[in-house]
């Protein structure tokens, strides 16, 4: 049952996610939580990833292969940065600071393109939040580092597919 959802989680989504990404009216915005970061210190507010964290980006680049993305926000810490670079393959990585996002501003901005969105746990289900203009979605487990949101608008048509992978 297990092998049976993971197949379905890893073919069925990007078909079901890619069929706006080729609309030049539709905006594709992908939101993924950081992978799993290193611990081990407490009182380190900006840790790297560690090893299963790691292994986990190359299994996000591995599901996004099919996607051609435009853009790539990433928070500014370590853990976020590390997540999406193997994803980029070496292409600009916009740094966004949660607190400071104009959201309309970040749609007109990210208009008929496709863009992959990293950050936290907290900012991740309020950015999603924000795109749609209503609450959704919660605050992401601190153990949950799988979950991907996807939010596609087409002439303000704002259709949504929350996914969780399996790990």
């Amino acid at each position: 049952m297990k092998k049976l959802l993971y197949l379905i989680l890893f073919f069925s989504p990007v078909s079901i996610i890619s069929q706006y990404v080729d609309e030049p009216n539709c905006t594709s915005v992908y939101l993924i939580r950081h992978a799993e970061k290193d611990r081990t210190n407490k009182e380190e507010r900006n840790p790297h990833l560690n090893d299963k964290g790691i292994e986990r980006t190359f299994k996000w680049k591995s599901f996004f292969k099919n996607i051609k993305f435009d853009k790539f926000y990433s928070t500014n810490y370590h853990r976020t940065i590390e997540t999406i670079q193997p994803i980029s393959n070496g292409e600009d990585i916009v740094i966004y600071s949660p607190s400071n996002i104009d959201y309309d501003g970040f749609l007109k901005l990210n208009k008929g393109k496709v863009v992959l969105v990293v950050g936290h746990s907290n900012t991740i289900p309020t950015f999603a939040n924000n795109l749609l203009g209503s609450r959704v979605y919660n605050n992401i487990e601190d153990d949950n580092n799988s979950n991907l949101y996807v939010i596609n608008i087409c002439d303000d048509n704002k259709p949504i597919n929350s996914l969780y992978i399996v790990e």
